[in-house]
C-alpha cells in the first residue's frame, strides 16, 4: 500500500472523512472535486454554526426576564474560560500548600531528629523520657504533612475527569454483562427466547427509575462491608445506574450479530470437527465484531446521556451535580455556566463516539464507514 492509500484509510477508520480530500489534494488529486469535499466537510458546518451562533445572540437579547435572561454565546465562552482558569489556579494554589506542608515536614523531621539526640545525651530519665515523646510527636507532624492531600472543592475539569471514570466504569460493567448473554442468544434459539421478555421490558425503562433501585442494593451492599471500599456510594450508583440503561443496545446488536453469521462458515466448522470454544473465538465472534461494536458505540453515547441525570440524583461529583448545583445557585453566571457545561458534554460526548467509530472500523471488514 502506498503512503497517500495508508493517509486516506486512516482518515477512514478513524472517522474523519473530513481530512481526506486534504490528502487527495496534497497528492495531485482533481481539485475541483476535493475543493467540494472540503466545503461539505468544513464550510458548510462552519456556516451553520455560524448561523446557529447569530441565531443563539439574536434569542440572548430576546429571553431576558425580571431575575434571569438566557446568555449569549460571548457570555458563555466568558463563563467556560473562567471555569478553566479558577481549575488552574486553584491546582496552582494546592501545589504551593503542598511545597510548604513538604518544606514543614522536612523541618518538623529535622527538630524530631535532634530532639532525639540530646534525648541520648540526657541523664535525666523524666526529661530524657520527655524528650523522647516530643520526639515522636514531631515525627507523627512530619508524616501528616508529607502525606497532605489538598480538600479544596473540585473545580470543573475534576468534575468533567470523574464524569469520564464514571462512564466508563458502568460502560465497563455493561459490557461484560451484555456480551455474554447477547452471544449466548445469537447461538440458542432457547435461550433467546427466554431472555426476550426481559428485553422488552427492560430496554425502555428510564435511569430515574433505575437509580433508586440502584441505590438501594447499594446502600445495602455498604451496609454489608466490614471495610471502606475503594469507590464512593454516589460513583457507584451513577456508574451502576450508567450500566443499567447502556447495556441493552449492546446485547441486542450482539445478539443480531451471532445469529447472523454466515451459515457457510459454520458449516466449514462442522466439516473441520470444531470444538464449540474453537467456533465462538475463530468464527462467531471475529464475524459478529461489527455488529457488536455498533452496539457498544450506541451503549456508550445512551451511557454519557443518561450520566448527566444519574449524577444529579445521586449527588455524584460529576458534570450533572456541576449543572444542578449552579441552577441551585442562582448567581449572575449561572446560566452562562450552564450553557458552557451543555456545550462541553455534547464535546466530550462527540468524542467518544468517534473514538467507537474508530474502534468498530478496526474489526470492520471491507471499507470502514466514516460514521
Amino acid at each position: 500500500m502506498s503512503f497517500r492509500g495508508f493517509l486516506i484509510k486512516v482518515c477512514h477508520v478513524t472517522g474523519l472523512p473530513v481530512l481526506e480530500p486534504f490528502v487527495r489534494l496534497a497528492y495531485g488529486e482533481d481539485p475541483k472535486e476535493q475543493f467540494r469535499g472540503i466545503a461539505k466537510f468544513i464550510l458548510v458546518p462552519l456556516l451553520a454554526v455560524g448561523l446557529f451562533l447569530g441565531a443563539w445572540s439574536m434569542a440572548a437579547r430576546v429571553v431576558v426576564t425580571d431575575s434571569m435572561k438566557l446568555p449569549g454565546p460571548g457570555e458563555t465562552w466568558n463563563a467556560g474560560t473562567q471555569l478553566f482558569a479558577m481549575h488552574f489556579e486553584q491546582r496552582r494554589a494546592d501545589a504551593e500548600k503542598q511545597r510548604e506542608k513538604a518544606r514543614s515536614a522536612i523541618k518538623l523531621y529535622a527538630q524530631a531528629k535532634a530532639t532525639e539526640k540530646i534525648a541520648q545525651k540526657s541523664e535525666d530519665p523524666a526529661k530524657q523520657k520527655a524528650l523522647q515523646a516530643r520526639a515522636s510527636v514531631l515525627k507523627r507532624q512530619a508524616l501528616d504533612a508529607a502525606n497532605y492531600v489538598p480538600s479544596s472543592a473540585p473545580t470543573f475539569v475534576d468534575q468533567i475527569i470523574t464524569s469520564l471514570k464514571t462512564v466508563f466504569f458502568g460502560f465497563m460493567v455493561a459490557t461484560l454483562i451484555a456480551v455474554p448473554i447477547g452471544i449466548l442468544c445469537g447461538m440458542s434459539p432457547w435461550f433467546n427466547a427466554a431472555f426476550n421478555p426481559f428485553i422488552q421490558v427492560f430496554k425502555p425503562v428510564s435511569p430515574l427509575a433505575w437509580l433508586p433501585l440502584a441505590g438501594l442494593v447499594i446502600v445495602w451492599w455498604y451496609s454489608s462491608l466490614q471495610s471502606e471500599p475503594f469507590f464512593s456510594k454516589a460513583f457507584l450508583i451513577s456508574a451502576i445506574t450508567v450500566s443499567l440503561c447502556s447495556l441493552w443496545p449492546t446485547l441486542v446488536n450482539t445478539t443480531l450479530g451471532v445469529a447472523s453469521v454466515d451459515k457457510d462458515y459454520l458449516n466449514v466448522a462442522r466439516v473441520l470437527n470444531l470444538s464449540w470454544s474453537q467456533r465462538l473465538f475463530k468464527i462467531i465472534l471475529p464475524a459478529s465484531l461489527p455488529l457488536m461494536f455498533a452496539g457498544l458505540r450506541i451503549s456508550l453515547g445512551v451511557g454519557w446521556m443518561v450520566l448527566i441525570a444519574a449524577d444529579m440524583l445521586a449527588q455524584n461529583p460529576g458534570l450533572g451535580k456541576f449543572v444542578w448545583d449552579e441552577f441551585q445557585n442562582g448567581s449572575s453566571l449561572t446560566y452562562a455556566r450552564i450553557a458552557f457545561s451543555v456545550i462541553v458534554i455534547g464535546l466530550i460526548g462527540l468524542l467518544l463516539d468517534r473514538f467507537m467509530i474508530f474502534l468498530r472500523n478496526l474489526v470492520s471488514f471491507g471499507n470502514p464507514a466514516a460514521a
